[in-house]
């Protein structure tokens, strides 16, 4: 755990820097426009294509409320996107724990340092705000987290032994008690294996642990050959599901791992992996650090001079490398801003990466308003490339797509322990001459990696405003891009199937298409907002599906997801206030 004065004292007065030829090209570009705020961490991308990132600013402490929205410009640049702010989350956070939902909202969790410790909340991309979550009383702090493929969030607490963990169900907007980890998850990383079980090193020690979605439990595994954690603040980096299924953790002792999965629930084999090379005679590791899969299988990270006592500790400088699983090497290169020959003056625990759908790495250092772009070099893995097999119409802008690998072969970007910016989820670009589009997706069929053959599909809308016209259309998923097929944006029919409904303070209530499928669109005129609910209940009157929303005065749109719901007649009732409507439809 980090202590802030020390980190503010090192971000501020670092001066040393030294230089060192580097052996492999760089490819950096900065972005045209600065952020309006500094960042202070974690980037998200959102399912329409659109960065979150967090900043510092905050009229109420240091720790930061506000998150800055990166747009990539018509041609789909983010070289040249342009900057704006989001709503501010109800309470103050530094390194807490992040997931972007199935649905496309985004969680957060907890802090470090803030008002957030025991708080939880989601942001809803369409409305811009931010909702409280139940307050569970339990501290989420180097907060560890990973998204189910039931699109429930595991996230660990530091109530205790540190070794607790609870669930969020952003459903229902509930918390339940996790699984209780064997050891403490303090400081550990956390990575998803094929299987969909998620492994972690224990804090300050060399045994490792796995939790087994179907168990419900996390399982003791197998003893990792080198520390990973450094004996004096415990940090360690980040880790990643390798394109060949084997797991490699990054290590703040300069000593790195490979797991082999065992396939089953039995532990799999840890093996000792390269040290990262010394500069100057110093031995790097990652105390704290971002890295990043890239779309060609190596993994960007940074490292800086590993921690030698309790006082010197989080040194600079930083120095960024490539690491080849295939060659077993880490290559060196060129910083931010430079090809070659200088290191950057900050500490590795003050950057951060994030996939972009175009196949770069955003990059960040914390308490800067210049983010760049990193290009990588060679082609894209075939292995980790979607394919489309079909797109079916919905109504006019909502469509379903089927294929596989939308989740693509690993998580992303990572750094560690203090957030998560997972990017394992389809992202959809139209594409038209020159001119790029970005849809929103949402209601992905899974959130597994190497998924191999197993079918996947997503839900989409159209960007508002999107030409009328033929478009190349692809599913990326980390980068990563599916051939491309045209998709045609026509000019959109009445829908079948409109039943058409009212009450005294709501009219023109419309449900549709009836039979349905994945979607039954609602939109009504209300005469004041308030809170409504759309319940689908069966023949005997069981609730199956229950949602709530908000509604403004005036006109209103909702899509009730019965994806998931089984074929039959259901009736969905309409509540808002004391008056309720009920129809009945078929869901096929």
């Amino acid at each position: 755990m980090k202590n802030y004065t020390n980190l503010l004292a090192t971000i501020f007065f670092i001066t040393a820097f030294f230089s060192k030829s580097v052996t492999a090209q760089s490819s950096w570009t900065p972005l045209t426009n600065l952020s309006p705020d500094t960042n202070a961490g974690v980037m998200l991308l959102l399912s329409d294509g659109t960065v979150m990132a967090k900043t510092i600013s905050c009229t109420c402490d240091t720790i930061g409320n506000v998150w800055n929205k990166l747009t990539p410009d018509s041609l789909g640049s983010y070289v040249n996107g342009t900057w704006s702010r989001l709503a501010s989350m109800h309470d103050t956070r530094f390194y807490f724990a992040s997931q972007v939902l199935k649905d496309g909202r985004v969680f957060v969790a907890g802090g470090e340092y803030g008002s957030g410790g025991s708080k939880a909340e989601t942001y809803n991309p369409l409305t811009d705000t931010w909702t409280m979550a139940p307050n569970l009383n339990r501290l989420f702090a180097d907060a560890n987290s990973e998204i189910l493929n039931d699109g429930r969030v595991l996230v660990g607490t530091l109530d205790g032994s540190g070794a607790n963990t609870a669930i969020f169900n952003p459903v229902t907007n509930t918390w339940a008690n996790g699984p209780t980890c064997q050891n403490s998850h303090d400081e550990s990383a956390w990575v998803k294996l094929r299987d969909n079980s998620i492994l972690f090193v224990d804090i300050g020690s060399t045994s490792s642990e796995r939790y087994i979605p179907s168990l419900n439990q996390w399982v003791i595994d197998g003893q990792v050959p080198d520390s990973l954690y450094d004996p004096y603040s415990y940090e360690s980096g980040a880790g990643f599901l390798l394109p060949d299924g084997r797991a490699f953790f990054l290590g703040a002792t300069g000593h790195n791992a490979y797991y082999t999965p065992s396939g089953n629930t039995s532990p799999g084999t840890w093996t000792a992996g390269p040290d990262f090379p010394t500069i100057h005679d110093t031995l790097y590791g990652t105390v704290d650090a971002a890295a990043a899969m890239m779309v060609n299988g190596k993994i960007l990270c940074t490292a800086s001079p590993i921690n030698t006592s309790t006082v010197n500790e989080y040194q600079a400088p930083t120095a960024f490398f490539e690491f080849d699983y295939t060659s077993n090497s880490f290559t060196r290169i060129g910083t931010p801003g430079t090809t070659d020959s200088i290191d950057y003056t900050i500490t590795c625990f003050e950057t951060t990466m994030l996939n972009l759908p175009d196949g770069t790495i955003l990059y960040a250092s914390q308490y800067t308003n210049q983010y760049y772009v990193y290009t990588p070099g060679g082609t894209p893995l075939a292995q980790g490339k979607p394919t489309i097999n079909n797109i079916s119409k919905l109504n006019c802008d909502t469509f379903k797509v089927t294929g596989t690998l939308f989740n693509g072969i690993s998580e992303g970007a990572a750094y560690g322990d203090d957030w998560q910016m997972a990017t394992n989820y389809p992202i959809i670009r139209l594409t038209t001459g020159t001119k790029v589009y970005y849809a929103r997706t949402f209601n992905w069929s899974s959130t597994n990696v190497q998924t191999g053959t197993t079918p996947d599909s997503t839900l989409f809308t159209l960007p508002a405003g999107l030409p009328y016209g033929t478009y190349s259309l692809v599913v990326t998923a980390n980068g990563i891009s599916s051939n491309p097929v045209t998709f045609v944006n026509s000019i959109c029919t009445t829908p079948s199937g409109i039943q058409k409904l009212e009450n005294n303070n709501t009219t023109n209530l419309l449900l549709y298409p009836n039979p349905a499928e994945d979607l039954i669109n609602v939109s009504f005129t209300a005469k004041d907002g308030g809170t409504y609910s759309l319940n689908v209940t069966d023949i005997f009157g069981r609730i199956i599906k229950q949602e709530t929303a908000q509604s403004v005065m005036g006109d209103n749109k909702y899509m009730l997801n019965v994806n998931g719901v089984s074929g039959g007649v259901y009736m969905v009732i309409f509540q808002k206030g004391d008056e309720s409507i009920k129809t009945r439809v078929i869901i096929k």
